[in-house]
């Protein structure tokens, strides 16, 4: 046979070729089963997210329909249209049995919290028009919302008129020494206490007060939400730096249904204090690339004698010129975070502590701490005299369900003592000050102030539900899927405690905290504080 013939002959298969052949059709079919799981997985995304959006309306379509426990603030034949919004009245049908209305709520919020886990799964693989269009229509609805269920808004739109319309200092003068005539005083409940909300967040107050009692509520819902959007886009920006997956961190920001139903909903200060916490990491992490933050450490070596003599640590002058106004603008946000809410207070020394290895910065960060401070304190002192915010009285509240009760109760206390707040406060300063040696040893001051965002939560004793605010984005930041899951596990937590079938829930269990001797004296104390 010729050599020319050798490729016409047909060549036998051998069992090499089977073995690839076998391999090769389970490696494509393994591509397509994974192409198959991506789609399912998008589509289940998809879904839930729209479940998220549909069920935030149902919610406020219930809420805006009529007097009920949903609106707080409402009660029979009081239900005004500015108050409503334009979503009042779209279901005449509904009913009014407070029960099945408890249903209803509690099973949205379930639905969406189960969704919103599910939307997290997907989320890296979800198109990213999508998750935006999500987070900006659930931010409308809510914006069009009546003041959902534990609402503040009408306290913070009674303390500003107290000064402006009636010149009665909020932090001197409870408000039930104000007009009781007045109509901010009629929808605000805390009329024995002094305004514990920071001294820039209240001059805001004052700021709407010319708007009216209605035009305030809407101006302050309308900053509030785009707080809350400058927020998600700064984790956004931040998770880009990093290297994180910056739509799941979005996603686990701006779609969890606890922080839109209660913080949303109910309108609260905490997203201008976290939007300012934001401002800062995000400064933070672009200071690591300012060319004024590096230039001290950069500039060669003099080989003067006398030069040389000097400790490098003495060379003030180094950290503090040039100013980098990056690094001034950390500090600069973190204290007007805390002079709008003293709760950013316990980031300060973590953040801080990140930045011991870089002293440049540290000092450029203190002096615009000092700066800022120097403008907050003169605005406050103008404003308040020399008074401060009353944190102490609002830091003796109890809650039933806070941690901090919950422990008393099962060491057999009846609830929260003296003692148990006590040692709570050294729990949260001693893990404060863990989080501290980890932002410092660990070079990894989000992770570490994620932590201590967890202790301070865990170790209140007056928690709300939209306070796990405080945690999420810093969890989406972080490269901890403990501190992730530890986020989560705590919605799941606060869920079970303020549903409003909750309530339900523990009468069929016999749980009843506030029918203890301490429960009962918490419950006093509070009562004497709304009247």
């Amino acid at each position: 046979m010729s050599s020319g013939d050798a490729t016409t002959v047909p060549l036998r298969p051998t069992p090499l070729d089977g073995l690839r052949s076998r391999l090769a059709r389970r490696l494509g079919g393994g591509r397509v089963g994974a192409a198959e799981s991506a789609g399912t997985g998008i589509r289940t995304g998809a879904l839930a997210m729209g479940a998220i959006v549909a069920l935030s309306l149902l919610v406020v379509v219930m809420a805006a329909d009529r007097p009920s426990l949903l609106t707080p603030t409402t009660h029979t034949n009081y239900f005004p249209h500015w108050m409503a919004g334009p979503l009042g009245g779209l279901w005449p049908g509904l009913t009014d049995n407070g029960t099945t209305l408890k249903y209803l709520f509690s099973g949205a919020i379930v639905l969406m919290y189960l969704g919103y886990v599910l939307v997290l799964r997907s989320a890296p693989r979800l198109p990213l028009r999508w998750i935006v269009a999500a987070i900006l229509a659930v931010h409308v609805i809510f914006l069009l919302s009546p003041p959902l269920a534990l609402t503040d808004i009408f306290n913070y739109v009674n303390y500003g008129r107290m000064e402006v319309v009636h010149h009665l200092n909020p932090y001197t003068t409870i408000p039930i020494s104000e007009p009781h005539n007045d109509p901010s005083y009629i929808l605000s409940n805390w009329h024995q206490l002094l305004s514990p909300y920071g001294p820039l967040f209240t001059l805001l107050t004052f700021a709407v007060v010319p708007l009216g009692v209605a035009g305030s509520f809407w101006a302050l819902k309308g900053i509030l939400a785009l707080a809350s959007l400058a927020t998600i886009f700064l984790v956004w920006r931040c998770a880009q730096m990093l290297g994180r997956n910056p739509r799941a961190a979005i996603v686990l920001v701006g779609l969890n249904p606890i922080v839109l139903v209660w913080g949303l909903g109910g309108d609260h200060n905490d997203f201008l204090m976290l939007a300012c916490i934001m401002l800062g990491f995000y400064l933070l992490l672009r200071g690591r690339e300012d060319p004024a933050a590096g230039q001290a450490a950069v500039q060669p070596a003099s080989h003067s004698p006398v030069r040389a003599k000097r400790p490098a640590m003495l060379d003030i002058r180094g950290w503090l010129l040039p100013l980098s106004a990056t690094d001034m603008g950390i500090g600069g946000a973190f204290v007007l975070a805390i002079a709008i809410k003293a709760s950013a207070a316990v980031l300060l020394p973590v953040m801080l502590a990140g930045l011991l290895r870089t002293p440049r910065r540290l000092v450029q960060v203190i002096v615009g701490m000092i700066l800022a401070g120097v403008v907050a304190g003169a605005l406050s002192l103008a404003a308040f005299g020399l008074h401060i915010p009353d944190l102490s009285t609002q830091g003796s509240l109890v809650t039933n369900e806070s941690i901090p009760n919950l422990i008393g109760l099962a060491v057999g206390a009846g609830g929260e003592s003296t003692d148990l707040r006590l040692l709570m406060s050294v729990v949260l300063i001693a893990s404060v000050a863990g989080c501290c040696w980890m932002a410092w040893r660990r070079r990894d001051t989000i992770t570490a102030s994620g932590w201590a965002s967890v202790a301070l939560l865990l170790t209140l004793s007056w928690v709300l539900p939209w306070y796990v605010l405080w945690i999420l984005p810093l969890a989406a930041l972080s490269t901890s899927r403990r501190l992730r899951t530890s986020a989560l596990v705590i919605g799941a937590y606060l869920i079970v405690a303020w549903a409003p079938v909750s309530g339900l829930l523990w009468n069929a269990i016999g749980f009843h905290p506030e029918k203890t001797s301490l429960g009962r004296l918490h419950q006093r104390y509070v009562r004497e504080l709304l009247n």
